[in-house]
């Protein structure tokens, strides 16, 4: 099986060497750059799996790096930041990121979120050839436009169908507010956050077995949803 090579974009040489330590017990390849610039060309050169990137970099912002690549790569990308607050996730989310790690982070929290965008890698590039999602007792038959859980088709409204199609196609990724709103919505309105909170509560209803503890839908707080990996 090979090996998925992992590009890490920090410019903290003691975070540098705490990450790709860990890749390597992990058996991970990986590359490195501690600048923008550098990190570019990594990325053309050896087109990683997965990048992990810091923002904070000292010749040009990763936000900046983000909107590079993102010209010629869907390959994930694992934001670890200092920068802790909304605006700054939802920014990096918004521009193309899969997800967001602050600043002191758990080594094991970060090999997980690196499997969630494996595997989310992995369908997208199932999905390209594939009419019905399925994940866990979840299945969606694109060609019928139908839904089911647990092999019995449920009623979805066509706004909760455009909902779950959208997560399908970003498994394991965060999609931002703002990102669902003009997806599903074409607006980018305030006003229309409240409704789409509506329609996600009506949708977990029908999917999930424990809305308190949703096994599908996860709420990212102030910052959007996420589909779980089954």
């Amino acid at each position: 099986m090979k090996k998925a090579t992992i590009l890490v974009v920090e410019d903290d040489k003691a975070v540098r060497n705490l990450i790709t330590t860990t890749l390597e017990t992990q058996g991970y390849l990986f590359h490195t750059a501690s600048d923008g610039k550098t990190a570019i060309t990594e990325t053309a050169s050896y087109h990683p799996d997965v990048i992990i990137l810091d923002l904070g970099l000292p010749d040009f912002d990763g936000t900046d790096y983000i909107t590079k690549v993102r010209t010629w790569t869907q390959n994930p990308i694992i934001v670890v930041s200092a920068r802790s607050e909304d605006s700054d996730k939802i920014q990096a989310l918004d521009l193309g990121a899969d997800d967001y790690l602050t600043k002191p982070f758990s080594v094991d929290e970060l090999l997980a979120r690196i499997r969630v965008a494996l595997r989310k890698m992995s369908y997208d590039q199932g999905l390209r050839d594939e009419t019905v999602f399925i994940n866990g007792d979840l299945k969606i038959d694109y060609e019928a436009g139908c839904v089911y859980m647990a092999d019995t088709e449920i009623h979805v409204t066509p706004i909760e169908y455009k909902l779950l199609c959208l997560l399908a196609h970003h498994v394991g990724k965060v999609l931002t507010h703002n990102y669902i709103l003009k997806e599903i919505w074409n607006s980018t309105l305030e006003s229309d956050t409240q409704s789409l909170r509506v329609f996600m509560a009506s949708l977990r209803k029908k999917i999930e077995k424990n809305t308190a503890e949703p096994e599908y839908i996860q709420t990212q707080i102030s910052v959007g949803y996420r589909m779980l990996k089954k």
